[in-house]
């Protein structure tokens, strides 16, 4: 039973109810910080650590929370975990801060937070639900790294850029991380380091999700008729 919730959690945070693109939850700040790679790895990292940190503390206190009170209640304790976050993320990686630290207290508006809380974490165990909210995290920094690498790399020509940003404390003994795919003089499609062009990436991204699914389901759909076919033939041969 254990691995089949392990399971579940993990194929609805990653795909089957993922918050970016299925829900179409927390698309403000998907929008707006995914212009590169380290940014959206950032604001990524703050929402799992947010997720898990909410999920668990809720579902410690499930018990002891009126019910009258208890969105407000769910509201404050994420609304803390972003708080420390934020400050987190201005100690530790001071540049990464000021590049968007302006979205991180946007995680406390993040309807995917909130309904994990409401949905799951008030119902379920510690360990379930912070599985659940590390997955559900995960779905979501997932589209947000894929969407930043691909906007980087069509805007800047480049990935990776401002690495030294996020791991402020690491050495990198002089060598810059960015990697470059079109000249240094060259500039990018600049269209999409604007919200336009996010968008329009976005909506390729859930295209070619519900493509996927369509193939996926297609095929379990012709399985029975296969084996059914099998069945009726075999039957024949026994009439016979």
């Amino acid at each position: 039973m254990m691995r089949e919730q392990i399971y579940k959690r993990l194929s609805e945070g990653l795909w089957t109810t993922n918050a970016a693109l299925v829900q179409l939850l927390g698309l403000c700040p998907l929008l707006a910080v995914s212009n590169s790679f380290v940014n959206a790895l950032g604001l990524g990292i703050a929402t799992i650590f947010v997720l898990i940190a909410s999920n668990s503390l809720i579902s410690l206190l499930r018990k002891h929370i009126p019910d009258l009170v208890r969105i407000p209640c769910f509201i404050i304790i994420i609304a803390s975990f972003t708080t420390a976050a934020e400050l987190l993320t201005q100690a530790f990686a001071f540049p990464l801060y000021e590049s968007i630290g302006i979205f991180i207290p946007l995680i406390v508006t993040n309807c995917a937070i909130l309904g994990r809380a409401e949905s799951y974490a008030s119902k379920q165990g510690v360990a379930i639900s912070a599985l659940d909210g590390l997955m559900m995290g995960l779905g979501f920094a997932l589209v947000l790294v894929l969407l930043g690498s691909i906007r980087e790399i069509l805007g800047n020509g480049t990935l990776f850029s401002g690495m030294t940003a996020l791991l402020s404390s690491f050495d990198f003994h002089g060598v810059d991380p960015t990697l470059r795919f079109i000249p240094s003089q060259s500039s990018g499609i600049l269209l999409f380091l604007f919200p336009t062009g996010a968008f329009i990436l976005t909506g390729l991204l859930i295209a070619l999700k519900n493509t996927i699914d369509d193939y996926r389901s297609k095929r379990l759909n012709c399985r029975p008729n296969i084996i059914g076919s099998d069945r009726a033939v075999d039957n024949k041969k026994l009439n016979r």
